[in-house]
């Protein structure tokens, strides 16, 4: 079975406007735009045709396209951080924090497409956004922290290593570039590719 980005949706999906959190009915319709084209494709004109409502609402809540995904991300950093926060707590004995941070990092992925689309884009965003800083932040700390429970960690570049172990895998799987055996789920390959952490050379 191949992984592609439209075989797997986010559960905000965009709903007609006509009441209460316009900020997020925007939000909304923009994930399900991303989700269908890329973050470079977002048009504020039609996000605002999404939800219902006149082109100009898009600007009065985000200013312009990168502030609207600059929310997009900041989002996907906080959901991201709280699933690594769970994972990394509830690990048993049989497993060290990161290996089930790592899981859960492939599994936001691949529940979230569109946020962690943008995530991907932050030449599309605005950097000097502290909202996004925070929360960009904030899903570092975890991984880091997770990190260094890996068996022999003494490289000062290991969390490196890891983020981008699981970053990889879930860039392949979204891409479509990793076939899943029959049988084969996404957590249980996860967990055998983190196993590698503290077996080889990633640490020294």
């Amino acid at each position: 079975m191949v992984v592609r980005l439209c075989d797997v949706s986010d559960a905000e999906r965009s709903r007609p406007y006509h009441h209460g959190d316009l900020r997020r009915a925007l939000i909304d319709a923009a994930l399900e735009m991303v989700a269908e084209h890329g973050p470079a494709a977002l048009s504020l004109r039609e996000v605002a045709r999404r939800a219902g409502v006149s082109h100009a609402a898009p600007t009065h809540h985000f200013r312009n396209k990168a502030g609207l995904l600059t929310a997009i991300a900041a989002d996907g950093y906080r959901l991201l951080a709280r699933a690594l926060e769970d994972a990394g707590a509830n690990a048993d004995d049989g497993s060290t924090p990161f290996r089930e941070q790592g899981v859960a990092y492939v599994m936001f992925a691949m529940e979230h497409p569109a946020h962690f689309a943008v995530m991907r884009a932050p030449y599309l965003l605005d950097a000097d956004d502290a909202g996004l800083a925070a929360a960009r932040d904030s899903a570092g700390e975890q991984l880091r922290a997770g990190a260094v429970t890996l068996p022999g960690t003494a490289d000062a570049t290991t969390p490196l290593a890891a983020w981008s172990l699981v970053h990889g895998l879930a860039s392949l799987l979204l891409e479509g570039n990793i076939r899943l055996a029959a049988g084969d789920d996404v957590a249980s390959l996860a967990r055998a590719v983190t196993g590698h952490l503290g077996r080889t050379g990633v640490d020294r």
